[in-house]
Parts: C-alpha cells; structure tokens; sequence
C-alpha cells in the first residue's frame, strides 16, 4: 500500500472531508476520525477509519488532540477559517511542536479573501469557480452536477493530491507544510480545459450550443423503448458515419451545419425509441461508434466489463467502487474498520488508567464500546 505508514488526523465535516480521507485510508493511511459523535449517521465514508469523540471546547480535548498531532504526518480539518484557532489547534500551534505536520485545510472560499468566513455549499463554490455557467442546456436553467464538482473533485481529490505532494516534498526537505484548498479553486483548476479552449472552435456560442454542452445531436443522451437511455460520442466523422449505419439514419444527413440539428436529433430520437436499451446495446456491442448504455447505478457492478475489471465491491448489498487509479505493485483496496485498530488507538493516546477513566467519565473522550474493552 502506498501510504501504509502514514498517519492521518481527521476533523470530521460535511462529505468533502471524508472523502479526501477515505482516499488516503484505501491506499493504506492511518485515518483517525475526531468527532462531536460517536454514531455519526451522516457519515457514509468512515469504513476502515479509526473513531474518537472529543469535547473540542475542553483544554482537556485539546490536549488530547495536540498529543496525538505531534505524532501523526498529517491533519485534514474542514471549518470555517478561524475555528481550530479558537480552539488552539491552529497550525501555527500544532506545526510549532510537530514541525513535519502536514495540515490541511479543506474549505469553500480558502483561508483569505472576503469570502473566506462566508457559509456556502456546493452549488455556490462551483457558482463563483465560474464552472458553473458553462453547465446546462440551452433555453434552460444552469444545472449542477449535483455535488461532485465543487465538493468532491475540487475539494476531496485536490485536498489529497496537495497531501500527497506535500508528503513527497517531506521527503526531501524533512519539513511539513499548510495545505490551503479551497473549492472554489480546486473546481476552476479541474476545468482548467474548458477555460484555456475557450478560443476553439469548438465554443463561441451561448451555454447549451456548443459541440460538447448539449448543442450537437451526436453528442448527447437517448432515451429507450423501456424508459432506459444510451449516451452518444460519435464525434469523428468515422464514428458518426457507424452510428448512421447503425441506426439506418438517411444518407444525406450531415453531422454539422445549423441546418441538420434539429433534424438529427429527431431522427435520434425516433431510432433510439424504438427498442430497449438491451437491444441497443448488442447491436453497438461490437461497433466503435461510441455508443453506450447508460447504467444504472444499482446495477452497475454486473455490466460486463465492470466485472471483468472488478471495478466494484458489494458492501452492505450496494455497489462501491474500487479505490482507483489502479497501481501495478501497490494498489488501493477498501478498507474496513477492526476492533484492533480501535484498541491501537488507545495506546496511542499514552494515558495512564486512571486518566483515561476520569476523561470518559466526564465526557471529554468517548470511545467505541468495543474499544473500551
């Protein structure tokens, strides 16, 4: 594994958190989650985590906190800009006493700039990335990729590529560093593409006209005689020329031009009408047309090549996908919470009996029931 070693402090937030940390726990961190609650329902990402519930606004939580920081390589929070500073867990007091800490800060606006203490989900950081009003389709309203664009690919992933670079600059120099990853940034970073291609061809027209935003008939998504939908890519001539064939489309139908639109998107929509999203399938099975169904999240661990690749783990009679990328020698793999790691966990805090009993007793630390064995 390509982490196994290292060890992770987790400040359990909303989604974004969680998943930059069920990153590094797949490839084989250490994650310790520090929580208000032990049952933290809301929390769908915690498998293979280690679970502890601190009093954050007692020195005693702090303390507890502060002694596990100077031995862990890295600590992710996702508060508003300030907050571990109330709570004398800023950076400048943890990296002080553990100089190789790496400390990650997971927020919407980032940690400066009149936005930064602002609240804000999602749909708002992907707003003012600028992403967002490349997204949705002509005569309607901008659309949000649900939450995957602002929350996950610009928070989650970026906020574990930053840890990840900053582990390997460690390497060299010995010394941690802040991570400051703000949404906002980590989502117009991602779209970098849509931004530096502005000048091609390819745009120049309003939100929804444009080859690959909903404007162009062979790019697009089909809906089945059975209420099932196949996704169309037939952008290079040799492509659109097999979808054509294909679907027995006229001759003289052109794949640009203004003129042949709204046309193809009839004759599309009529062909793809008439039969089920199976039968669709197996006659493009063996046909580079770039034509494809749409799976079904509920059922996409059992499409073929899903199964071949084993792209996909059942957990709890729902599919999960596998950790990716795929490494040759070390991959990722799910990872799955043991009572060993909890009872780990408690070693790690250095506390005597008496200690430890006075901390739970008074509700300062709360330990999973089979931890406390």
């Amino acid at each position: 594994m390509p982490l196994k070693g290292i060890k992770v402090l987790e400040f359990v937030g909303l989604a974004p958190g969680p998943l930059c940390g069920k990153i590094l726990t797949d490839f084989g961190a250490t994650v310790t989650r520090i929580d208000k609650v032990l049952d933290n329902q809301l929390d769908v990402l915690q498998q293979g985590k280690r679970t502890l519930s601190l009093d954050l606004r007692n020195p005693k939580g702090q303390q507890l906190v502060c002694r596990l920081a100077n031995k862990y390589d890295v600590l992710i929070e996702p508060f508003r800009p300030g907050v571990m500073e109330k709570l004398n867990l800023g950076p400048k007091d943890l990296c002080k006493a553990n100089p190789r800490l790496i400390y990650a800060r997971l927020t919407g606006f980032g940690q400066q700039g009149r936005l930064a203490p602002r609240a804000g989900h999602d749909i708002n950081y992907a707003a003012i990335s600028g992403v967002l009003s490349m997204l949705g389709r002509r005569h309607e309203k901008i659309t949000a990729p649900i939450n995957l664009l602002a929350d996950f690919a610009g928070g989650s992933v970026m906020c574990a590529l930053g840890i990840c670079l900053a582990l390997l600059e460690r390497h060299n120099s010995g010394k941690g560093q802040v991570v400051d990853a703000s949404m906002v940034e980590g989502a117009a970073y991602v779209a970098s593409w849509l931004f530096m291609s502005r000048s091609l061809y390819i745009w120049g027209k309003e939100r929804g006209n444009n080859l690959l935003d909903g404007g162009s008939y062979f790019y697009d998504t089909y809906e089945t005689k059975d209420g099932l939908y196949m996704s169309v890519g037939a952008l290079e001539p040799q492509f659109f020329e097999l979808l054509k064939q294909c679907l027995k489309l006229p001759e003289d139908l052109s794949q640009f031009g203004e003129e042949h639109q709204d046309r193809g998107r009839k004759l599309l929509t009529e062909a793809f009408l008439s039969k089920t999203q199976a039968e669709w399938s197996q006659i493009f099975e063996d046909v580079d047309a770039c034509v494809y169904p749409v799976l079904d999240y509920r059922d996409v661990h059992n499409h073929d090549h899903n199964k071949e690749r084993q792209s996909f783990e059942m957990i709890q009679d729902a599919p999960v996908p596998r950790p990716a990328p795929l490494l040759s020698r070390t991959p990722g793999r799910l990872a799955k919470t043991s009572d060993d790691k909890q009872l780990e966990l408690i070693d790690e805090l250095d506390l005597k009996p008496q200690e430890l009993k006075d901390l739970l007793n008074s509700g300062v630390l709360t330990l999973p029931e089979k931890a406390k064995l």
